[in-house]
């Protein structure tokens, strides 16, 4: 198993080879990939290895063979269907963002307690009422959930999910919450990860008085 940075960077590299491909490159060497990722050639260089992939000392990766092997390595070959819970401002927006995206993870449900939203569609994903969730995460074998609901419902909502079999959870909200061992959790805190850059901007202004 590879460790969680290394899938990250893997997936970032993948998003670059692809916009590499659509501008006619068809090689790319480390160092190029690490200038556009902001990392060193080394750690490139490792990332890949790890992949069992190797290149041409004279041209390179070969990027379209680079972005089939790193898609062989993270993706799931029959595909991972994906829900939402919570359609507000930002779940409407993942939605959007993702559609068509990555052919190997479809968002094929959002769920909602809003009445003025069950029922409808978003960006071509349904919404359903929150009490129809067990319905659908089994007759859509859904097996990842994006928890975009307020703070006061994620620990419910976690606790609904993994009850369900949920085993893969991308929690958006600023609440901890506590892991079973069979269930991936990735937290996506938008408080911190804010405060993160205005750390960095202020050591900038610092350096530069």
């Amino acid at each position: 198993m590879l460790p969680e940075r290394t899938v990250e960077r893997l997936s970032e590299y993948r998003r670059t080879l692809y916009n590499c491909l659509a501008e006619g490159k068809e090689y790319i060497y480390s160092h190029e990939l690490a200038r556009l990722h902001d990392i060193t050639a080394v750690q490139v260089r490792r990332d890949i290895m790890l992949l069992g992939f190797s290149g041409m000392l004279k041209k390179g990766y070969p990027i379209r063979s680079l972005i089939e092997r790193i898609s062989h390595i993270i993706d799931y070959e029959e595909g991972l269907n994906v829900a939402i819970v919570g359609i507000g401002h930002l779940g409407y927006a993942l939605t959007a963002y993702f559609r068509g995206k990555r052919p190997k993870l479809n968002i094929v449900a959002a769920f909602d307690v809003d009445k003025e939203k069950v029922g409808k569609v978003f960006n071509g994903v349904p919404c359903y009422h929150v009490d129809e969730m067990e319905r659908v995460v089994r007759e859509n074998n859904i097996t990842i959930g994006i928890i975009t609901v307020p703070s006061e419902y994620a620990e419910e909502t976690f606790n609904h999910l993994v009850s369900l079999g949920i085993k893969g959870i991308m929690n958006f909200t600023s609440v901890p919450l506590k892991v079973p061992p069979d269930v991936f959790l990735e937290n996506k805190d938008m408080i911190s990860s804010l405060e993160k850059v205005a750390y960095f901007v202020k050591q900038k202004l610092i350096n530069k008085k």
